[in-house]
């Protein structure tokens, strides 16, 4: 497949780990509730599932803890450690992404969101944190039948937004996310945070970057907009 190339008339976003700062938290509260039930769950086992649907996430995390009966009960203590009703957002707004996110609103360009979370969480954590309404659609792990890095999350995200893969670039800080993007035939800027990605990923992207902050310089380049602030 060839890699599309520029000017892009639409965006879709991932959410976790690139606009919002959740994957470390969500990290130390796997580690943390699975020792206390004692097992040690290594960071380099738990990112393995980074990326992924929960579907998909839910089935690794069963069998490095041991089975189903285990997982519940550590599932349990993590959605207890990351109960976000105080009067700050668990997640916080990632550097860049709200300047980002208003200049291409400013520049007329649609946004989608394209997460392994369910839809409910997406709505949610980008409401908690005053973004949602800069979104004309969004995709969630929960409504298709593989998640990334199958491309059927991309593929939702491009119908909704009514724009074909092609004429997207996708925003990713994964490298199960920059697959997904890539198999979906929409291009991908990489701002990784836990996890570097490969070489291949790499090489097949438009840039990877130490954060949104450095995007916003490269958006007129890759968006056909008049002007873009």
């Amino acid at each position: 497949m060839q890699t599309p190339r520029p000017p892009f008339t639409a965006a879709i976003f991932d959410m976790d780990g690139l606009l919002v700062d959740s994957e470390r938290v969500t990290l130390r509260a796997w580690l943390d509730a699975a020792r206390a039930r004692g097992i040690a769950l290594a960071e380099a086992d738990y990112l393995q599932v980074v990326g992924r649907a929960s579907t998909d996430s839910d089935t690794m995390l069963t069998a490095l803890l041991g089975g189903p009966q285990m997982f519940e009960q550590v599932q349990s203590d993590v959605a207890a450690r990351l109960w976000d009703e105080g009067p700050e957002p668990l997640f916080p707004l990632k550097p860049g992404a709200a300047s980002l996110l208003h200049a291409l609103g400013q520049a007329g360009v649609p946004c989608a969101v394209a997460s392994s979370s369910r839809r409910d969480e997406i709505e949610h954590r980008l409401g908690r944190v005053g973004v949602l309404q800069h979104f004309h659609a969004w995709a969630g792990g929960n409504e298709v039948p593989r998640g990334k890095p199958d491309p059927a999350l991309y593929q939702l995200a491009a119908v909704r937004l009514g724009v074909d893969p092609a004429q997207c670039l996708a925003f990713e800080d994964s490298e199960n996310g920059a697959r997904a993007a890539q198999a979906a035939g929409v291009a991908v800027v990489i701002v990784p945070d836990l996890k570097a990605p490969g070489t291949e990923v790499v090489e097949r992207s438009h840039g990877v970057f130490e954060s949104l902050v450095h995007a916003h310089d490269h958006l007129p380049s890759w968006f056909r907009a008049a002007r873009v602030p």
